[in-house]
């Protein structure tokens, strides 16, 4: 997620001191001016019937100024005042939005569930010769996104894959970049409308976060003879170094019967 870049937002705080100082010094240049060439008429050439009030008028108009300066640099104190707060709600609201997408996912069934979910619904297919489709969604993250900072983006992809999935549809967080949808009773063709729905309801957050999704089909009995090829399918897509997110080794496929 994008986050506040307070570098630049220090540089636009020093302009706009900048501007201010620019802005009374010019205002105090013109009045100085002004003042210097009412100060003969007030007070060393004064009208005798109007001296009291020209006096008054000039410190009126001298004090009045002073006045406007304060008020421009008392404005920028407000104004950077209020700045900070909404900043600091912003922040607020951006850690809460990453811990709430971080909860998310850890929350999330992961690989070991897969497994037995997998087994559990292939049996069942092959005893009863239902379809079973397995949907996998890859994660790519933006190229100018710092390395492992995907939290918001996964758990954004996470909501947006719920929302979408049938009451008999389960969804598993298999590595921390692949999800794995097991779409039991699914052929081939409405397991590839499913696919279409949720890349168009992951569009949002390619468009927030700039990443992207590859999703693939896999059914069996089409693609696949054996829950042994569709683990194999998805060991292929983990990470080199694990297996799981929880670092534990996945179980032994399950040995079929056929």
């Amino acid at each position: 997620m994008a986050t506040i870049d307070r570098k630049d937002l220090d540089q636009l705080e020093r302009r706009e001191l900048q501007l201010t100082i620019v802005a009374a010094v010019f205002v105090f240049v013109l009045a100085s001016g002004l003042a210097v060439f009412m100060y003969p008429l007030v007070f060393v050439h004064p009208e005798t019937g109007n001296k009291w009030t020209l006096r008054v008028a000039f410190f009126g108009f001298c004090a009045l100024i002073l006045l406007f300066i304060g008020y421009l640099f008392d404005r920028q104190r407000t104004v950077r005042k209020l700045k900070q707060q909404v900043l600091e709600e912003l922040e607020r609201n951006v850690e809460l939005r990453l811990q709430a997408s971080a909860d998310l996912l850890q929350t999330m069934p992961d690989i070991n569930h897969f497994w037995d979910r997998l087994t559990m619904e292939y049996r069942r297919a092959m005893t009863m010769g239902h379809n079973l489709s397995l949907l996998l969604v890859k994660a790519k993250p933006a190229s100018a996104a710092p390395k492992g900072d995907n939290t918001a983006a996964w758990g954004d992809a996470a909501k947006a894959m719920t929302r979408k999935l049938r009451p008999t549809d389960s969804i598993y967080r298999l590595a921390p970049d692949l999800f794995g949808l097991v779409l039991g009773e699914t052929d081939t063709l409405n397991a590839k409308r499913i696919a279409v729905r949720l890349q168009e309801e992951l569009q949002s957050v390619r468009v927030k976060h700039g990443c992207s999704f590859d999703t693939s089909v896999h059914n069996y009995p089409e693609h696949v003879n054996s829950s042994h090829e569709l683990e194999a399918i998805v060991k292929s897509l983990l990470p080199a170094k694990e297996e799981c997110i929880a670092g534990v080794p996945a179980p032994v496929p399950a040995s079929n019967t056929k």
